[in-house]
């Protein structure tokens, strides 16, 4: 069968894919979790030494009503900082009275809401793939504390985030859910919660309250940490927890029982806004205990004490009398329970060791040399002679010193075997992460292997598929597969995620990996038996490597080793930036050399005799071997030897200095990743309100310059949509407070903005139906290049006012330097020096990616943008928000491959390969990283920074892979070359 290379690049990323899919399912661990499948097990029964105890039942509950008031986003500097003394009087109040138990709740990474939801309700540590769950959350089956209560009777009310209520669907005996999505809501969100709270407040038919408020979050994430809009949406806050406060004690006098209040965040924020990483202020959360029942503290205010955030379960469950979640990692927060007797207090404890003892002799197996086990073992003898001393009805000092010494071997054995269970997180399925390695290798080394065919001038090759698959090679490693898939399943003690699916599955990709490993083979062979020894005359040329390609390799090399550091991928946009710009230095040194040594030869006959020869040599090797785009005939393009006249020269010997400066002004505009992010850059001076009047200036004249560099390809009616579309844009953002009107002068008319959003889609739809429509024209009439071209560049006309319509305002300068750069390159470097398609594909790569940091994105999840999926949506509506957050991540890698697909089309004829060359050439560049970052988080997987560092950017690299894969079908529809002929 034979395959155009771009037809044979796109298959190829499209089966590198399915591997990196399978190596994420393996890689991202599962939480350690109990054997026992009872969802209650009965109590352990109290320790006592030589006599039998009579309290073998649950503690009775400490707390009549409990209401969690779950603040989302809040940070812990919000209520223990500055901020908390300005804007929460009333809590302030109360921590430094010392009414409260107070801490501060470290949330593990991914600090997102549906893991750090679970993390509370269970006590266990999700797995960091619940970040990408998080838009889509499942019901929670894990045994938690929301259906211990419902079990026991409990009626249960939740208002807020509906996560709450997809996790837990039959739970709530009365509940009222709002979307945490739509990021652009900062108030009617949480107005929606407090207008239940006078009625039910006043109701004593409901045990649990909880309230999950997303206002705070929402303005982080628009407009930052430090936004105006935090201190009265923190002054709200209190408010409301002062009603719920009063209205608590005012009903008990009436109760048995005192009430509990709990105050806490699922995460923090980052000083941009996002959350999701491992920042400080991302984990660090505030947890505020409040109740009658806790003892006023004497004497100068105490600072808060650091507990993990998995311990609210287990001390809720006390405190309601239920059984501790069988999952849950964490310890009993002590000072709650410290007003109880000594009796009640080791019990208390006992049942905590016992549930974490146990759960650690299920996932470890040398559970018995374990510390934590071994202090609690200890513990539990001393309880028990304390048992036999108490029920002998001993009072002496004696029985109160070994009470204490019982409780502090306890509070020992909770906090080792809490860290003995929390260590036992990254249990990897290494079968199903090295069957994903083992296709993705085979991928990549089959793209190696076909490289020199891939990029010769018919851009097509013979692929023995059939020869393969009828082999005796290929049943042979089919029948050894499936031999070591059928003992690693039966043999194996933990589940593996490849052993759990269908057999036809399971064969289907085992004869996969077989197919490609006979294709590989086949290719070699073929190689070795092809090769002859060079020709004396062939030997220079082909071994002739120009500067530039010596970048590419080098710079693409040193890229892929860096990924071994985890402060280079911290840092990573630092690496992006020095190659664009010794990229830039080289293609300023060609530039001068192909003009100036011109020059030269014009005034030396000899000279210039010499490289007229070398020049028509090197133009019929790359004739023969390498693809030179072949310009359009109606761009005259200057020889060899000629020299641009006037302007034109000049244009050409300054272009790579301009786009250094573009570049270096680029960079200030938005500090990223970890070192430097928290330094004050110009994007942060345009966003404070001080600057609106500037932000509004720049964001009209950056829209204007969008518009005079893109309409210059455009049709007519094309152009009057994409100025409408961009006045449009000025008026969303208007709409929605960003900038100024000339009308508007005041807060008064700000809205959400979603008309006008509207309004811009459809004119983005307009624009790309246009192109569309063009597209499949040039397929009936493919003797028209220009149709193609046409229609190329009006999707791109239209993917760049989508792009302006996503991105910030201040952020609106990237696009147009993006647009400026492309016409610099494409006009006075890469017609004018004649560079291949391989070489032009890389350097579109290398800017998509540099573009990627300039928009102030890094490999943190606390970075991601997630309010761009929102624009002109009045509700969350789950594929558009995922696709306009995806499209406006990766703004720059997108356009710039766009870009490239246009520039190709528009200066090739359809006799040329170029269009295949580049969508190999575009697979081979993000394969190598991919595959050798699998091969690096694989080896470091133990290492102290893979959940924090490593993880989120394999989240990032499958991402880029997926878009790879869609860029490569997108050029291979486009090239009429690429035909599989059989």
């Amino acid at each position: 069968m034979r395959l155009g290379s771009g037809a044979f690049a796109a298959s190829c990323v499209v089966i590198e894919l399915l591997g990196v899919a399978v190596f994420l399912r393996g890689f991202f661990p599962v939480s350690v979790r109990s054997a026992s499948r009872a969802r209650l097990l009965p109590p352990a029964p109290e320790p006592a030494a030589g006599t039998s105890s009579n309290w073998t039942q649950l503690p009775p509950p400490l707390f009549r009503k409990v209401v969690i008031m779950l603040v989302d986003g809040l940070r812990g500097d919000f209520v223990f900082g500055s901020k908390g003394v300005e804007f929460m009087p009333y809590t302030t109040y109360l921590i430094e009275k010392g009414f409260t138990h107070s801490f501060i709740a470290e949330a593990k990474p991914p600090t997102v809401t549906l893991p750090r939801i679970k993390a509370l309700m269970t006590g266990s540590i999700p797995g960091f793939i619940d970040a990408v769950r998080n838009f889509n959350s499942p019901v929670l089956l894990e045994d938690n504390l929301i259906g211990q209560a419902k079990t026991a009777g409990k009626r249960i009310i939740f208002y807020g985030d509906d996560t709450w209520i997809k996790l837990f669907p039959k739970h709530f005996v009365e509940y009222d859910g709002t979307t945490s999505f739509f990021v652009s809501d900062f108030r009617e969100v949480d107005d929606n919660i407090t207008r239940h709270l006078d009625n039910v407040l006043k109701r004593e038919d409901w045990d649990m309250l909880i309230l999950h408020y997303l206002g705070l979050d929402h303005i982080g994430h628009v407009t930052g940490p430090h936004s105006p809009l935090v201190g009265p949406k923190l002054k709200e806050m209190d408010y409301i927890l002062k009603k719920i406060h009063i209205s608590l004690l005012s009903k008990e006098r009436e109760a048995s029982l005192p009430h509990l209040l709990v105050l806490c965040g699922d995460h923090g924020m980052s000083e941009t806004g996002g959350h999701g990483a491992s920042s400080v202020e991302e984990v660090s959360t505030p947890l505020v205990l409040i109740s009658s029942a806790f003892q006023r503290k004497s004497g100068n205010f105490q600072p808060p004490k650091h507990v993990q955030q998995t311990d609210l379960a287990a001390t809720l469950a006390v405190g309601l009398g239920l059984p501790i979640p069988k999952n849950s990692v964490g310890s009993l927060l002590f000072p709650v329970v410290e007003g109880a007797t000594m009796r009640e207090q080791l019990r208390f404890l006992h049942l905590n060791s016992v549930q974490l003892s146990r759960l650690l002799q299920e996932n470890v197996p040398m559970f018995e040399k374990d510390p934590g086990y071994q202090q609690f073992k200890e513990s539990e003898k001393l309880h028990g002679n304390w048992i036999k001393l108490y029920l002998e009805g001993n009072n002496s000092e004696v029985l109160l010193n070994l009470g204490r010494k019982v409780l502090k071997q306890y509070l020992n054995a909770l906090k080792t075997l809490s860290m003995s269970l929390s260590k036992q997180v990254a249990q990897y399925d290494m079968y199903s992460m090295m069957v994903g390695t083992v296709i993705v290798l085979e991928v990549l080394i089959l793209l190696l292997l076909s490289t020199p065919k891939a990029l010769c001038q018919k851009a097509e090759f013979e692929i023995p598929l059939s020869t393969s698959l009828l082999s005796l090679l290929f049943f042979l490693m089919l029948l050894i597969l499936s031999a070591v898939h059928v003992i690693i399943c039966t043999s194996a003690e933990r589940s593996c995620y490849f052993c759990s699916i269908s057999w036809l599955m399971a064969v289907g990709v085992m004869m996969l990996i077989s197919a490609l490993l006979c294709v590989i083979l086949s290719f070699l062979t073929n190689t070795f038996e092809n090769v002859r020894p060079p020709a004396k005359n062939q030997a220079a040329s082909s071994s002739s490597w120009s500067g530039l390609d010596l970048l590419i390799l080098f710079g693409t090399l040193g890229h892929v080793l860096s990924l071994g550091a985890s402060s280079f991928i911290e840092e990573e946009h630092q690496t992006w930036y020095f190659l664009i710009n010794t990229l830039c230095l080289a293609l300023g040194h060609e530039m001068c050399r192909n003009h100036f040594l011109g020059k030269d030869f014009d005034h030396n006959l000899t000279m210039e005799g010499d490289f007229q020869k070398d020049t028509e040599k090197i133009l019929q090797y790359k004739n023969d071997h390498v693809d030179v785009p072949e310009y359009n005939k109606t761009h005259k393009l200057p020889s060899s030897l000629e020299l641009p006249e006037g302007y034109e020269k000049w244009l050409g010997l300054a272009s790579p200095w301009l786009i250094l400066i573009c570049c270096r002004l680029l960079r200030s505009l938005n500090q990223t990743g970890v070192q430097w992010a928290h330094r004050p850059d110009f994007g942060h001076w345009l966003t404070s309100s001080d600057h609106k009047a500037a932000l509004s200036v720049l964001a009209f004249l950056s829209l204007v310059m969008i518009f005079i560099l893109v309409q210059r390809r455009c049709s007519p009616v094309s152009k009057v949509a994409m100025a409408l579309g961009l006045l449009g844009i000025y008026c969303y953002r208007a709409a929605f407070g960003n900038v100024f009107l000339p009308w508007q002068r005041d807060n008064k008319d700000i809205s959400k903005g979603i008309i006008e959003a509207r309004f811009v889609y459809v004119f983005v739809l307009g624009i790309l139906f246009t192109g569309t429509k063009d597209l499949l024209k040039s397929q009936v009439i493919s003797t028209d290049v220009s149709i193609k071209s046409r229609g190329l560049w009006e999707i791109y006309s239209g993917l760049v006012l989508l792009a302006a319509l996503l991105l910030r305002p201040h952020n609106l300068p990237i696009l147009v330097f993006s647009l400026l750069i492309q016409a610099v390159m494409a006009k006075c470097i890469w017609k004018p020096l004649k560079h291949d398609a391989a070489q032009i594909t890389i350097m579109h790569y290398w800017f998509g990616q540099a573009f990627f940091y300039f928009q102030g994105n890094s490999n943190n999840l606390a970075t991601l943008d997630v309010s761009a999926g929102f624009v002109g949506l009045d509700h969350y509506v789950e594929l558009p928000a995922m696709f306009l957050t995806a499209f406006a991540t990766y703004i720059g890698p997108i356009l710039w491959a766009v870009h490239l697909l246009s520039f190709l089309s528009s200066e090739n004829t359809s006799r040329n390969s170029a269009m295949g060359h580049a969508c190999f050439c575009y697979a081979v560049i993000c394969s190598i990283p991919v595959s050798a970052y699998i091969i690096l988080v694989t080896s470091l997987r133990y290492h102290l920074f893979i959940w924090s560092v490593f993880s989120p950017k394999l989240l990032y690299e499958g991402m880029h892979l997926l878009l790879t894969a869609t860029i490569c079908v997108f050029f291979t529809a486009m090239d009429q070359t690429n035909l599989i002929k059989p």
